[in-house]
């Protein structure tokens, strides 16, 4: 299926869950903030699966000072 992630777009595995796209970008939940089609998702729902043509916007938290 084809689905769109910070605006490149991207083929995915039927089942693949937002939790799989953090993975294969070695990315923790706790360390990201994200959309799928403009709305904020939550944590406990990372692992719903995703449709063909969804947008997804992960963003990762830097910190310093």
């Amino acid at each position: 299926m084809r689905i769109v992630v910070n605006g490149v777009e991207e083929t995915a595995a039927p089942g693949a869950t937002i939790t799989s796209l953090l993975t294969a970008r070695n990315l923790t939940p706790d360390k990201v903030a994200v959309e799928r089609n403009r709305r904020l998702v939550r944590a406990t729902q990372y692992d719903a699966p995703l449709e063909d043509g969804d947008q997804v916007e992960i963003v990762t938290f830097v910190g310093g000072g």
